[in-house]
């Protein structure tokens, strides 16, 4: 389908806002900005924002809906991909360590403003990330049939925390390691943490 010149720049706005509210977010917090601030970061009036979103909830929302969908398709073409499930695995671990490198910002804030969405949206986002979990639990059942489920989702959920909080701990002090090096460490020793 091709998108019109109007519906490709109504996409791109759309786009700058939440990319606005989600450095906004992980950097003030949710209480701390109004629609004013993430119209400014945006490059738009803050009443413009509400031609996109409802309010600051819904570009919330929206944030983390987006990148829980992003994550459950992504894992869904990696597997389908893969020639056995020591393959899917290696892609899977190496698929999520590329987003939180890219997206520690959005990982931030699911962290810290989950609890404030609406109650109907908040169960979304998470049938979603349930969804994404189950993938990785169905590939460890392949690679590691002895595993019962219960220990391949305690596995898979380890494997979150180290893949999602590596990006932030690794800037202490102000230092920012390049991308590859955190992926170059990080990707083996999910994989060994996984496998273990």
């Amino acid at each position: 389908m091709t998108l019109t010149d109007r519906e490709r720049a109504k996409a791109g706005r759309r786009a700058a806002i939440l990319d606005a509210a989600t450095a906004l977010f992980a950097d003030r917090g949710y209480a701390g900005v109004t629609i004013e601030d993430l119209g400014q970061a945006a490059g738009v009036s803050g009443p413009a924002v509400y031609r996109h979103f409802p309010g600051k909830a819904a570009v919330l929302a929206a944030i983390l809906d987006d990148a829980s969908r992003a994550l459950l398709d992504g894992a869904e073409r990696v597997v389908a991909a893969a020639a056995d499930p020591a393959a899917a695995l290696r892609e899977l671990v190496a698929f999520h360590v590329d987003f939180a490198v890219a997206s520690a910002d959005v990982i931030l804030v699911q962290d810290r403003e989950l609890e404030r969405l609406e109650p109907g949206d908040r169960h979304e986002v998470r049938r979603v990330q349930r969804a994404y979990v189950e993938r990785w639990v169905d590939v460890l059942g392949r690679l590691r049939p002895e595993l019962g489920e219960r220990e391949r989702r305690m596995r898979a959920h380890a494997a979150f925390g180290l893949m999602n909080s590596t990006p932030h701990s690794a800037r202490a002090g102000g230092v920012h390691p390049r991308a590859a090096e955190v992926r170059r460490i990080l990707v083996p020793m999910t994989l060994a943490a996984l496998t273990a």
